[in-house]
């Protein structure tokens, strides 16, 4: 596929007073995306953690997070039913999802969805001290890369595209798109992500497809505010966006930034650019292995 047209969701979270009300705003989301003829959809990190409304929010940090796990089951099925009906790839944000063999142990998921309907699952690496310390939110140790039709795709939740090394791995492996499902509460926060998102970008000559939530819920402590502002980014070259974006939306409005992504001009520049970042990665591995340390 030389062209790809992907839709990223600037989420608004809001109150929920059924499930249903929850699926009817995913659904508009995602058929709108159909409508303009996306083939991938990202949806932001904990954008689910709305359907805690459904019941008495208070309580524990803690006991929230697993409280919205137990909603797990039903959000895949209705997911995959959209995925299907739409013919439509969704990177579903993130829920937290209990270990089956711990009680105690929960983790950062991103449920990614196929026009089949069958999914994939990326966790999150690397929590936040919020995470950790409040949440009791444990890291996944494996980063995964899914081949599919619309190109090689690797998937950095929020905190973790801080890490210059997934994103690196990621595009070792062949992976043309880096997408970035985030949530976070104030400015500084947002821009962490989004600035080392473009970073992540500019050294692996990789598409980014940033997602974010909005709004706020007061009620749960986990989102009582949020500062997002999605965008889809490009490395910063001569065939490419100015500025490298390629499409971004107004910071906390509800909004989709929709983008066409060429993906025979990415695999050239990686041949061809200015400056071939990706490729002199390798020797830059060599470099940095045995430092040399001088005293005076």
């Amino acid at each position: 596929m030389d062209r790809l047209r992907v839709a990223s969701l600037q989420y608004w979270i809001r109150p929920v007073d059924s499930f249903q009300q929850f699926e009817n705003q995913v659904e508009g989301l995602i058929a709108t995306a159909s409508d303009y003829h996306c083939k991938l959809v990202v949806f932001p990190e904990y954008f689910t953690v709305q359907l805690l409304t459904l019941e008495d929010p208070g309580g524990e940090v803690p006991q929230q997070v697993r409280k919205l796990s137990k909603r797990v089951e039903q959000f895949v099925a209705m997911m995959s039913r959209f995925a299907k009906q739409y013919g439509i790839y969704i990177v579903a944000g993130t829920i937290p999802v209990m270990d089956p063999g711990d009680a105690d142990r929960v983790y950062n998921e991103s449920f990614f969805f196929a026009p089949t309907g069958e999914y994939h699952k990326q966790g999150k690496l690397h929590m936040t001290r919020w995470e950790a310390e409040d949440w009791h939110v444990s890291p996944r140790g494996k980063l995964r890369i899914f081949e599919t039709d619309i190109g090689v795709l690797a998937i950095a939740i929020c905190y973790d595209v801080e890490f210059p090394e997934i994103a690196r791995a990621a595009a070792w492996h062949g992976a043309d798109i880096l997408v970035v499902p985030s949530c976070t509460d104030d400015r500084q926060g947002f821009l962490r992500v989004r600035y080392c998102a473009q970073a992540r970008c500019i050294e692996n000559q990789i598409y980014v497809v940033h997602s974010s939530t909005v709004g706020s819920l007061p009620m749960v402590p986990a989102v009582s505010l949020n500062y997002g502002q999605a965008s889809i980014l490009t490395p910063s070259d001569f065939p490419f966006s100015r500025d490298g974006i390629l499409a971004e939306g107004l910071p906390n409005q509800e909004t989709m930034v929709i983008g066409e992504l060429n993906m025979e001009i990415i695999h050239h520049s990686r041949a061809s650019g200015t400056v071939l970042p990706l490729h002199d990665s390798k020797h830059t591995a060599k470099l940095v292995a045995e430092p040399e340390i001088l005293t005076f």
